[in-house]
């Protein structure tokens, strides 16, 4: 008999079904709000179920069922990415960064529960995501889990998500930050270095850590790093051209916030119209790195389509 064809890959499903995985793992893993220090909990708790999109555990599950892995095996490590880029935005939308009021559609952390707390609860959320790294070892050995502790580790270092944070800050020609010198100088090289950096290290590390702890091969593992690469550059270019042309109540943010502060953003260096085909090429750079995987690569090829044409 013939192989029967491989049913339709229906995206928004899977999304859901893995994200309501990772929720359930994220609420097991965080104390409860009124477990103490209550304040601090709850400061947590609330910015992590705002409503994220769970794009970077859903790539550790997916990256990792690409190379023949079980989900359940590598759920530690994707909800330790989450809590990861939770505390990141938790920092960023801070007074001394971004000073930003709301996020994902409602006030952030600072605004609801105080600057202290909310660097106190993104100071917390990132301890509690390597202890969960390091709980991956009883599913995935020592030394599959030491190699994805290090990878996170450089993603969110001084030459990744941090560093990147830093750049930001010092091409937005801050008078703070002036005896400090400038960075860059040539605008293109700077928007580059600060996208792969502050978003795309850590998007690339999410796709790496799942296919390292399914014991991906290293030409696999090549794909979906080149994959990673250019899927987290297309991400946050896509999403510089959203603060530009986007709503703030369709973002759940400010819009134009990015212009209002000067920031180095592709559609500030390039302009709109070349930003989003820039956002097209680097899609289809990340789609032509898994060219001949077929269905097993099906999730991460649509994930990547879908995140090209998305609205917030």
């Amino acid at each position: 008999m013939p192989e029967r064809a491989a049913p339709p890959l229906d995206l928004a499903s899977y999304m859901a079904e893995r994200g309501r995985l990772v929720d359930a793992a994220l609420a097991a893993a965080v104390p409860p709000a009124d477990a103490l220090p209550a304040p601090l909990h709850a400061a947590m708790r609330y910015s992590l179920f705002a409503g994220s999109k769970r794009l970077r555990p859903i790539l550790v599950l997916a990256s990792a069922e690409a190379v023949g892995g079980q989900p359940d095996a590598v759920l530690s490590t994707a909800c330790a990415v989450e809590l990861i880029h939770t505390y990141s935005l938790i920092h960023d939308d801070l007074p001394s960064m971004d000073d930003s009021a709301t996020r994902r559609g409602q006030p952030t952390c600072h605004v609801a529960f105080g600057e202290a707390l909310a660097v106190l609860a993104g100071d917390a959320l990132h301890a509690l995501a390597f202890e969960l790294l390091a709980e991956t070892a009883r599913s995935a050995g020592l030394g599959r889990t030491v190699q994805v502790i290090e990878e996170v580790a450089a993603a969110i270092g001084t030459q990744g998500m941090v560093g990147g944070q830093v750049l930001d800050l010092l091409a937005e020609r801050r008078p703070e930050l002036a005896h400090l010198g400038r960075w860059p100088e040539v605008p293109s090289e700077g928007v580059y270095r600060i996208h792969r950096w502050k978003t795309a290290a850590l998007i690339r590390a999410s796709v790496r850590a799942g296919a390292i702890l399914a014991g991906a091969d290293p030409e696999p593992l090549r794909a979906l790093s080149t994959y990673g690469e250019h899927l987290g550059l297309a991400f946050q270019v896509v999403d510089d051209i959203l603060d530009e042309t986007g709503t703030s109540a369709v973002l759940g943010k400010d819009a134009r916030a990015d212009a209002a502060r000067a920031k180095l953003t592709f559609p500030a260096a390039y302009g709109v119209a070349e930003s989003r085909s820039i956002a097209g090429i680097e899609t289809e750079r990340a789609i032509a790195a898994l060219a001949g995987w077929g269905p097993r690569a099906g999730v991460l090829v649509e994930l990547a389509r879908a995140l090209l044409v998305r609205e917030a």
